[in-house]
């Protein structure tokens, strides 16, 4: 396809997406006060779900067509994006407060899963297998930690019902607020569509491995619902749609974007991964709640060390591609 052609769907791709994330963030606050329940829980569930699905297509479709590599790479990609590019370059706009409870419950909670994922991935050397897969086991194993990562979020709801706090006043009714949240995703979704496709399509036309376009333009490209939605609540203080829309993503990601998939299709077995790559994973959950218990905000500073290890990590991909590309 015209080279051209994918340069201006990358471009119309951006567009909807950002006009798609102000629409989400508006109508997602909205919708929290009508039905007095914290923009935590908001961000957790309606906008992090919303917001993971470019993630789960991708992995479905990689699936169909053989190429696992696509699927584990998108996940690890995706996350380690959302916290420390995202999450650094919101804290770098404004310092980001995180609740005490986020920092003792969500955050444990998001490393735990990780680190799940990782102990079920090292089969050579944890098992001495002939190579690392995720299994159908594997896979129903994700959806157990979803099953309880859901049960969490309906026990915060009950509570924060029983507490009754104040609430700020609705922006918008709430038909207008739902119909909001709803385009809001299709624009965040469809605009992350356009950008993966072309993207990738460029990439692939270049000679780039599956395992590089997964970790880089494709997590990219399905973080972008993400990374828009953070800029758009780093601006405007939404600290809690914004923490809890990269914990929700991230535990989304682990738990279906990966665990559907594999449960419904079978074993996979990616090929080119390297422990780098699962060590960024479990490092980058981790990096996200040590800066955060410090004093429970996380500064520029910190903001700043986040995005100068991603730049390191994705350095030294750029590096090891350039080397591997025929000359």
């Amino acid at each position: 396809m015209d080279i051209a052609l994918q340069i201006v769907l990358l471009i119309v791709g951006f567009v909807i997406l950002i006009k798609g994330a102000d629409w989400l963030i508006d109508g997602a606050s909205s919708t929290a006060s009508h039905f007095k329940v914290s923009k935590l829980l908001i961000g957790l569930t309606i906008i992090a779900f919303g917001t993971g699905a470019p993630e789960l297509a991708v992995s479905i479709s990689s699936l169909l067509s053989g190429t696992t590599d696509m699927l584990l790479g998108n996940v690890i990609g995706s996350n380690i994006l959302n916290i420390l590019l995202l999450i650094g370059i919101a804290a770098v706009i404004k310092p980001i407060r995180v609740k005490k409870d986020t920092v003792s419950k969500e955050l444990p909670l998001l490393l735990l899963i990780s680190t799940i994922l990782i102990v079920l991935f090292l089969d050579t050397l944890l098992m001495n297998a002939d190579a690392n897969t995720i299994s159908r086991a594997d896979g129903i194993i994700c959806l157990l930690c979803f099953s309880i990562f859901l049960f969490y979020i309906i026990s915060m709801a009950r509570k924060n019902r029983k507490a009754k706090k104040e609430v700020e006043k609705p922006k918008f009714k709430l038909g207008i607020s739902l119909l909001l949240v709803v385009i809001g995703l299709a624009g965040v979704v469809g605009g992350a569509e356009l950008v993966v496709t072309s993207a990738s399509t460029i990439a692939s036309a270049m000679g780039v491995s599956d395992r590089i376009i997964a970790l880089t333009i494709v997590a990219f490209g399905t973080s972008l619902p993400e990374l828009i939605t953070t800029i758009k609540a780093a601006k405007r203080g939404e600290n809690e749609l914004l923490i809890g829309n990269i914990i929700g993503s991230n535990i989304f990601n682990i738990c279906i974007v990966l665990g559907l998939p594999v449960t419904l299709f079978g074993t996979v077995t990616p090929k080119s991964f390297e422990l780098i790559d699962i060590v960024m994973l479990v490092g980058s959950a981790a990096i996200l709640l040590l800066v955060s218990r410090s004093g429970r905000k996380i500064t520029r500073g910190e903001g700043a060390l986040m995005l100068t290890t991603f730049a390191l990590y994705y350095g030294f991909l750029v590096f090891t591609t350039i080397s591997a590309l025929p000359n």
